[in-house]
């Protein structure tokens, strides 16, 4: 991608920060972000704008950031008619959490490319980093597709295999498969532009879809298997954390773990956040609840 290359970026998480920080670092800045709106956040529920929102306003980058990219919806209507006015070259998406409608992917001359953290087909959908933790599937990879109306459907333009040795924890796992999806996209981005790239049709039957997780997903039964116990601790140490209940004052108490290790075939729980406390080590929680 020359200098002269414009591009608008469509991104919401973290991870969509290190894809962008992947383009800085090469030179290439987006001419707009679109992002999903504020939301409250914490106890407090104060009003929070996305990590892109942020990245882009620092730079002073333009931001749009409808509910839904809709011709139905105001907001989204007038966001379509910028993105056509801005006259990008191309979209990139990475993490962007709201369906893009065919009305607004196709409108760029190349088109729109999403940086996915898997080995599409398999892991399509949202939690592809936290289910392939969860399936122990250490060969991994990231593969960025052109965008068309099925979900995590459209033709692979480039792929990167990637093998994990030993789980981290997500934030860790995913800042790792954003920056190597992110330099994927800046070394193929110049020959798809010129037109070197075959793109190639996923292999439908492979195709496999990963769920979207709720917080009582990060219930566990400290009497499973220690290695699954461990792998769903990493997997939900972000959100929703994995967590187990004990019974006190004739009420269940629910106990968050904050850090974990598997060794020698054993869960090694070290630090945990009692239900209204702070975190403390395991071994002093256990102690204290021991003496009850």
């Amino acid at each position: 991608m020359s200098s002269n290359t414009t591009f608008i970026f469509f991104g919401s998480s973290q991870m969509s920060i290190y894809v962008l920080d992947e383009l800085e670092k090469a030179g290439y800045m987006p001419k707009a972000v679109v992002t999903t709106p504020d939301k409250p956040v914490g106890r407090k529920q104060v009003l929070t704008p996305t990590p892109v929102k942020e990245w882009a306003q620092k730079r002073n980058i333009n931001v749009y950031d409808p509910a839904a990219l809709k011709i139905s919806d105001p907001n989204g209507a007038a966001t379509i008619e910028r993105l056509k006015n801005d006259n990008a070259d191309i979209f990139i998406v990475a993490s962007y959490g709201k369906i893009i409608p065919k009305e607004v992917f196709d409108i760029p001359p190349y088109k729109t490319l999403n940086v996915h953290p898997s080995l599409l087909p398999k892991y399509r959908g949202a939690s592809p980093l936290q289910s392939a933790i969860l399936d122990d599937e250490k060969n991994t990879g990231v593969t960025i597709i052109r965008i068309d109306e099925q979900m995590d459907h459209g033709p692979i333009v480039a792929q990167e295999s990637i093998h994990i040795n030993e789980w981290p924890v997500y934030e860790k796992f995913e800042e790792m498969m954003a920056h190597s999806g992110g330099h994927l996209l800046v070394d193929i981005l110049p020959d798809w532009i010129s037109g070197k790239i075959d793109e190639r049709p996923q292999d439908e039957t492979k195709a496999t879809y990963c769920k979207k997780f709720t917080k009582e997903d990060g219930l566990i039964d400290l009497n499973d298997e220690p290695y699954l116990n461990f792998r769903k601790i990493q997997a939900f140490h972000m959100w929703p954390q994995a967590y187990f209940f004990i019974d006190h004052n004739s009420k269940q108490t629910r106990i968050k773990i904050t850090d974990a290790e598997f060794k020698s075939g054993q869960l090694v729980i070290n630090k945990v956040v009692p239900e209204g406390s702070k975190e403390i080590k395991y071994e002093d929680f256990r102690r204290g609840y021991d003496k009850r």
